[in-house]
């Protein structure tokens, strides 16, 4: 270094040192920088780290004092060259602060004016110089000075050149071998025309010749430039989500423009589907990283703050693998002080951007470490060069990292529901067969010969079906003697539904085709007589089935119920939760259901969301999500981000066109019964209800004679039908806007196409037609109520009457074969769930809270793992079957679920939006070997309510009633915070009235880890094996479990449409985990040999994480390092922690995937 910077440097440090002896007894620090004075608050007492041995300063004041004589030893100056907003920002001033603590160092902040106007001759000296780039700084300015001073840089400056442009960025961290998403750069510069290619398809685009499927991400290639903006695919309902830097609480904004931008240089890159997190990395130096989670701005677009309007942000947990990352970027961009973006997708970290200097916000902790770490580092390099004494610390910089578990209680460790999707319009089917050569071109040329069968939903497939049909019947009317052999009533309705909706979209309509090697067998009279040799194509149209807006407000309001069954946060005031913090006191506080979103907000929560391929049961999945973290906005980003598709080995999909033997037969046996023309008899009463469940018995009694029955739905259809036609010829109704923008014509084509599909040219009924029918009544009837078509409610009555039979039967008569094809349906559901409850050793993959950094989280090292699973009503009886005839428990032993048993044999539909939930305890008291130490609940709800509130509907014992084991138990909930002090015990809003009858106070479920959700405590507690009164199988019962229930003659939000959700009923309280692991065990280990091959294929495919995304990316740009290396020490498997969130890239699996292995379930 220069003498003259040594001479300089002494004498502004004799001045340093006068000053400093002089401040002794005043620890206020003032700075006058630009004219204006700043005064430093004294620090608060618990925030000083001892007395203040170091001051700042600005360059004029050490000018004036540099003449003072005097002996003090050498002072290291650190320079401070920024622009005034981050040099005086909160974060510098306490880091500032804690560094002149250290004995030899003092502080000099460059004033602004200088930076701007000075050359750099005149700027003030420093040994180590921190500066960096923002708005308006001229770096070329600071890069000057450094060659003229060669001050110890802590940020390299020719380095923040790179950072400012994101092409650089990239280039960089691949050269690293860093993990970064797939992309492709767009420069739009004349001068380089390979790099200008793009051509822009409805779902993907291509850059230079990759192909980029939507969603997918457009950034400016400008770092400075915030408008990044993600396109999302037609499936998940198009359009974009626009990113902006934070603007008052919010981030970004949904569009409805599907299109990329035309001018200026971006890079596109793969969407990664990180659950709605985003996790921000500080580092300071190579071997210290902080790292803290925010929602993704992506998400809904408002940023959560607390009470003094900060962002919410919680520290989390990094991997060994994520620490090594943040080493090499700290090295690779030469900045010590470097803040980046991590994402967690697919089981991997990805970097997607680098910031430069970047410090955090509001941690003491991390201030502290941050000044210690940036002190050693000056002296470790200057203290040598100047004499001064120093040794190194022995303590180590990067804070070791200790998950705590805290609680003795019973705590809630895991919850599973299988969930129904939500109220939908009719699902309609047109099958024809078709021999066109054109049609066998297309089957080729999408792939359908590999597996025979075909799916197609993307809008040019669809659009290409359309052209053939538009062209058969072109030819059709300009020669009737063609060898067209496409019957034209059937191509025109394939036509007309194609039409339908001006537009395509993968969620409205498909069509599957199935190869026929020898032409269709002649099954029912819809065929017509003529049968030809040679192959064929089975073609089915499928349309209708949509979520109506109904729906999304049922499942939005379900997942807001849904928050009350998780501990803590009802009330809770602030003091009481023992902790200062303002966090608490944010958007998260005080009102029911909050102890879900602390526990998800904090990172404590580990959330999955999975749904089948369809449509409706994703648009269900994102609405719930959307009510459960209480989100904002449009359901595109929501879906893209949180549902998870699973359509693999039929997790949750069903392949209902390719019945098993056993369905087949189940089907002929009960069309056989229910086409006679007889009154049932006892011998009908034992084949089609072996079971003696009372809903179908009752429905029998209704029903009398099937024949006669159907006879009567037919000839109420064609009375529906006729006065639908009269009212199309009134010019006045004729327009009619009827519910979902559905028309009176969309109606007719409806109903009179059931009608000539229910009654067979032979005269008998097509058996399989009357779900069908029950649909479009119930639709009718609860949606176009308006309309006031007369007898509806008589048809309503008596499909609904067939349909209890018919749906329910459809999988099973007896016993064994409810198991049989349930298991077909299933088994791989069980395995997951199955899973799901033993997974409960340590994964790096998940979000996890940093307890040494969580201020205002009492229980940090606490994690609720949830798992929620959306699918069809084929899929919830299966389950439904498994649990009931499975041989979980036995009746004759166990009152409980004897009397569980008697409540779901009363329950006739499983309506939209059923659920079954599973809950799982663990009580710390208990030996982590020991049978007790894991407690399972299994509950269950059927759903919406029916059209009209029955008098008869069956009751069950409310939601986790108490029961005399758990009335030995102390009220000790085990709880995420300790919710004794947390809450006042208030009702929540969300149970149900509680009716006249007479009964004892509200009090506390004296469950322990009781979900906090108030129960009655009746006099009688019945023990498990007692009997419970009996009355409490009828509806005077009050209940208590999270009703969504609506104000009084309304539905939701005062919307009169939206019928209210049945509250869940407890089936049983008190399983162990063991008990339910082994069921689970005989259940799919019984199932044929085929399922266990795929169940084979499905343990490895989740022990080894690999959960499809939705939209999921391809093969990441790998990383040299391989993380299996670097897994944590194992541990028993009981060990109370938490389970995995990580997915892997299993390859691109979106809603518009053509798959063989995705078919429909029969009423579904």
């Amino acid at each position: 270094m220069s003498d003259s910077r040594t001479g300089e440097g002494g004498a502004a440090a004799e001045a340093v040192e006068e000053q400093r002896r002089a401040q002794k007894t005043a620890p206020d620090l003032v700075i006058d920088t630009e004219d204006d004075e700043r005064q430093w608050e004294p620090m608060e007492e618990e925030e000083s780290l001892g007395k203040h041995d170091g001051s700042i300063h600005d360059f004029e004041a050490i000018e004036e004092d540099s003449d003072d004589e005097s002996t003090a030893e050498r002072q290291i100056l650190v320079g401070i060259c920024a622009m005034t907003k981050k040099s005086n920002s909160k974060a510098m001033t306490q880091i500032l602060e804690r560094l002149c603590m250290f004995d030899y160092i003092n502080v000099v902040i460059f004033p602004e004016e200088t930076i701007l106007e000075e050359p750099v001759e005149s700027w003030p000296l420093c040994d180590c110089l921190i500066s960096f780039h923002s708005k308006g700084f001229p770096l070329d300015k600071a890069v000057e000075y450094a060659k003229l001073r060669n001050p110890l840089l802590i940020n390299d400056l020719n380095m923040q050149y790179f950072i400012q442009d994101r092409r650089e960025v990239y280039r960089i961290l691949q050269e690293e071998g860093i993990d970064l998403p797939r992309y492709a750069v767009l420069n739009r510069d004349p001068s380089k025309p390979d790099e200008c290619n793009l051509v822009e398809c409805e779902d993907h685009v291509e850059v230079n010749g990759e192909v980029f499927p939507k969603p997918f991400v457009e950034k400016p290639v400008c770092a400075e430039d915030h408008n990044v903006y993600i396109y999302y695919p037609t499936s998940a309902g198009g359009g974009s989500q626009r990113l902006f830097r934070k603007i008052g609480s919010r981030s970004s904004v949904y569009s409805p423009e599907s299109n990329v931008r035309k001018t200026g240089a971006y890079i596109y890159e793969e969407f990664m589907p990180t659950d709605g997190t985003d996790v921000k990395v500080y580092t300071v130096g190579p071997d210290y990283a902080h790292a803290e989670a925010r929602k993704s701005p992506a998400l809904d677009g408002k940023v959560e703050r607390d009470s003094e309007g900060k962002e919410i942000r919680y520290p989390v947990m990094l991997s060994a693998m994520e620490k090594l990352v943040a080493r090499k970027v700290c090295l690779a961009f030469k900045q010590t002080v470097c803040g980046f973006d991590l994402l967690r997708a697919n089981g991997h970290s990805y970097v997607c951007d680098v910031n430069g200097f970047s410090f955090v916000k509001n941690s003491m902790k991390y201030y502290d470490d941050c000044a210690k770490v940036l002190g050693n580092l000056v002296m470790r390099e200057l203290a040598p060069l100047f004499h001064i004494p120093w040794s190194i610390p022995l303590e180590a910089e990067d804070i070791p990292i200790v998950p705590t578990t805290s609680g003795t209680m019973m705590e809630l460790r895991c919850v599973i529901a299988i969930i129904r999707h939500g109220d939908r319009t009719p699902k309609q089917k047109m099958k024809m067969e078709v021999r066109h050569p054109l049609f066998f071109e297309l089957f080729e040329k999408c792939g359908g010969y590999k597996s025979g069968k075909l799916k197609l939903k993307k809008p040019k497939q669809l659009q290409e079906v359309l052209d053939i049909a538009r062209l058969l019947l072109v030819e059709l009317e300009q020669h009737d003697d063609c060898e067209i052999e496409e019957k034209k009533s059937k191509l025109e309705q394939l036509k007309t539904v194609l039409e339908m909706y001006g537009h395509f979209s993968g969620i409205n309509r498909k069509v599957q085709m199935t190869y026929l090697p020898h032409g269709q067998p002649k099954a029912s009279s819809e065929e017509e007589d003529s049968e030809r040799e040679g192959p064929s194509l089975l073609l089915v149209l499928k349309w209708g089935g949509e979520l109506t807006p109904a729906g999304r407000v049922q499942a939005e309001e379900l997942g807001r119920a849904f928050r009350c069954m998780y501990p803590g946060g009802q009330a809770g005031d602030r003091q009481s939760l023992g902790c200062e913090s303002p966090i608490d006191c944010g958007d998260y506080a005080g009102f029911p259901g909050c102890g879900l979103l602390r526990l998800h907000s904090t990172y404590r929560h580990d959330l999955k969301i999975y749904a089948s391929d369809e449509g409706r049961v994703q648009m269900t999945a994102a609405a719930f999500a959307k009510g459960l973290l209480a989100l904002e906005g449009e359901l595109t980003p929501i879906l893209v981000q949180m549902v998870k598709s699973a359509n693999m080995n039929g997790l949750l999909d069903s392949d209902s066109d390719s019945l098993t033997d056993c369905q087949q037969k189940v089907k002929a046996r009960l069309h056989e019964i229910m086409q006679k023309n007889q009154e049932f008899t006892e011998h009908d009463y034992h084949k089609l209800a072996p079971t003696q469940s009372p809903s179908l018995v009752n429905s029998m009694k209704l029903i009398e004679n099937p024949v006669h029955t159907c006879d009567k739905v037919y000839t109420l259809i064609q009375s529906l039908t006729s006065q639908i036609r009269k009212r199309l010829e009134n010019p006045k109704s004729a327009d009619l806007q009827l519910y979902h923008s559905e028309t009176l014509e969309l109606m007719l084509q409806r109903w009179s196409k059931l009608e000539r599909d229910f009654r067979m040219k032979s005269g008998r009924y097509d058996i399989s037609k009357i779900p069908d029918i029950y649909d479009c009544v119930k639709y009718d009837k609860q949606h176009n109520a308006s309309l006031g078509l007369e007898d509806t409610l008589e048809l309503f009555r008596l499909s609904r009457a067939l349909a209890d039979i018919v749906i329910p039967q459809e999988y099973g008569l007896s016993k064994a074969e409810k198991l049989d094809i349930a298991q077909a349906f299933c088994v791989p559901l069980m395995k997951k769930i199955q899973l799901d409850l033993q997974r409960t050793h340590e994964d790096e993959a998940v979000n996890k809270l940093h307890p040494l950094y969580s201020r205002g989280v009492m229980s940090p090292g606490r994690h609720v793992r949830t798992r929620l699973y959306f699918t069809s009503e084929s899929h919830v009886h299966s389950l439904l079957s498994v649990f009931r005839y499975g041989g979980l428990l036995d009746e004759v032993k166990d009152q409980q679920w004897k009397q569980a048993m008697d409540y779901l044999s009363a329950v006739s539909e499983l309506n939209y939006m059923t659920q079954i939930v599973i809950m799982l305890y663990e009580d710390n008291n208990k030996d982590p070997s020991s049978e007790e130490r894991f407690h399972v609940e299994l509950h269950f709800s059927p759903g919406v309510k029916g059209c009209e509130e029955e008098e008869n509907v069956p009751m069950g014992f409310g939601f986790r009633p108490a029961s005399s084991e758990n009335e030995e138990k102390q009220t000790n909930q085990g709880s995420l915070e300790d919710l004794s002090q947390d809450q006042t015990d208030q009702a929540l809003p969300l149970t149900e009235p509680i009716c006249s009858q007479k009964r004892s106070p509200m009090v506390r479920s004296r469950k322990t880890g009781s979900m906090e959700v108030l129960s009655e405590s009746s006099p009688t507690h019945p023990s498990k094996g007692s009997s419970f009164p009996s009355h409490r199988l009828f509806p005077s019962v009050s209940r208590n479990s999270p009703e969504i229930h609506p104000p009084s003659g309304l539905g939701f939000e005062g919307c009169s449409m939206v019928p209210s959700i049945y509250p869940l009923e407890t089936l049983h309280n008190s399983l162990s985990l063991k008990q339910v692991d082994e069921f689970l065990n005989t259940v799919c280990e019984s199932s044929s040999e085929a399922h266990i091959k795929t169940m084979k294929a499905l343990s490895t495919l989740f022990d080894s994480q690999s959960q499809t995304s939705l939209y999921s990316p391809q093969q990441p740009l790998s990383s040299s390092g391989s993380e299996t290396s670097l897994r944590p020490p194992s541990r028993p498997l009981w060990h109370g922690s938490i389970p995995s969130s990580a997915v892997s890239s299993a390859g691109p699996s979106s809603p518009t995937t053509e798959s063989s292995g995705v078919n429909f379930s029969f009423s579904e």
